[in-house]
């Protein structure tokens, strides 16, 4: 099993790069933003590595950070999201962006990736969001606005700032920070006190 390798950076191509290491040449797959941060070849890089071995191939999906390959692993967990699925998500989405849209229950930022559609979108928030607290980032058990059935001032607060052109990622941090403030707060003043913020 492969978890590292580091040398020169061959060539970078589409959705993968060759890595060699003292001659030999290992293609490796990777979403775009750790290939962003690959030096241009040939110089020498270090890629975490995920193998994964099937019947008829042995690939190998690389990473600029743990963080990226732990969120790598925990994507291919659900049903429907392969490899290919995964990294495209981190290349529209940094862990910090997918802990957000999961906890913020936003499908609109999964849905930027390719290959994800509502439904798979839908089946990825309900099956990792009580598996986020454990990722980078992830503190402790968070709840999920959108997902918790029933109406609440959270729930309509942030449908509403959604109505007003405000994606969900951005709206739920600003949100919550009002509701922890103001105990109590009222639809309205939850709304008016997050556009306030928001419009800094």
């Amino acid at each position: 099993m492969i978890g590292q390798l580091t040398g020169l950076v061959g060539q970078i191509e589409g959705e993968r790069c060759i890595v060699d290491v003292n001659g030999v040449g290992y293609v490796v797959s990777a979403s775009t933003r750790t290939l962003a941060t690959l030096p241009q070849p040939p110089s020498v890089a270090r890629v975490l590595i995920e193998t994964i071995v099937r019947e008829d191939a042995i690939q190998l999906f690389g990473f600029a950070t743990t963080d990226e390959r732990d969120w790598f692993r925990l994507l291919t967990t659900v049903q429907g999201v392969g490899a290919k699925v995964a990294l495209a998500i981190l290349s529209a989405n940094s862990p910090g962006e997918l802990l957000l849209a999961i906890n913020a229950g936003d499908k609109g930022s999964l849905t930027r990736a390719a290959g994800v559609g509502p439904r798979l979108a839908d089946r990825i928030l309900s099956e990792l969001r009580n598996k986020v607290a454990k990722m980078p980032g992830g503190g402790g058990t968070v709840s999920a606005p959108g997902i918790v059935s029933g109406p609440s001032v959270e729930n309509d607060a942030l449908l509403a700032l959604a109505g007003l052109g405000f994606r969900r990622t951005e709206a739920w941090p600003v949100l919550s920070k009002v509701l922890a403030e103001n105990e109590n707060a009222t639809l309205d003043l939850a709304i008016r006190l997050s556009l306030k913020d928001l419009a800094r």
